[in-house]
């Protein structure tokens, strides 16, 4: 299967890869905003084929194979809705999330690494309520004391979050590229008003 320009097209070539889709649940909002939804192109013509999928929007580009032909989606809803999951995984990514990607000692955002609050060494365990992102020059300074052997509290104390602080947070930093048939599903601001 070959891509090739839209009709008229003013671009050079771009590969598969710089069209991706954006993917929307059956109620019409992003599986997920951060990291956002997003599938190959390769695997948004495999769900348009396989009927799990309606075509919302499309790219100029087009994809030829002997058989057929057709534009490259750039939105696509599921025709089936997936209830989002209630509790989020923990994992280093959403821990970052949940902390906006800043370091709960001293509020940077380098050099990120994450933190036990009770040191595993006196019985802390790793989980939502005693993890905080934690910036590695912070993280060598606490070493494993305690909060009140080395001064240092987290600026917000550890919780669980729900899928929607998450949701909440990821609108913060919406990705590099956004296609313009994407804006009518995303909520982030992406022009400064005047």
């Amino acid at each position: 299967m070959e891509q090739e320009e839209g009709a008229g097209a003013h671009h050079p070539t771009i590969s598969p890869e710089a069209c991706p889709a954006l993917v929307l649940n059956a109620d019409y909002r992003p599986l997920s905003y951060y990291p956002l939804s997003l599938w190959s192109w390769q695997d948004a013509i495999k769900a348009v084929f396989l009927d799990r999928v309606n075509i919302v929007s499309e790219y100029d580009r087009v994809v030829r194979s002997p058989a057929f032909e057709m534009r490259i989606p750039s939105v696509v809803s599921l025709k089936t809705y997936v209830k989002p999951a209630r509790h989020p995984a923990f994992t280093r990514f959403n821990l970052f999330l949940r902390d906006r990607f800043t370091c709960q000692y001293c509020g940077d955002r380098r050099d990120l690494t994450f933190d036990h609050v009770i040191p595993r060494s006196k019985g802390g365990q790793t989980t939502w309520d005693n993890v905080v992102t934690a910036c590695s020059p912070c993280n060598l300074l606490k070493g494993g004391q305690m909060p009140n052997e080395a001064r240092m509290w987290p600026d917000h104390k550890p919780i669980q979050p729900s899928i929607s602080q998450l949701h909440t947070n990821g609108r913060m930093f919406p990705p590099n590229f956004l296609h313009d048939s994407w804006q009518d599903y995303l909520y982030w601001d992406t022009e400064l008003e005047p």
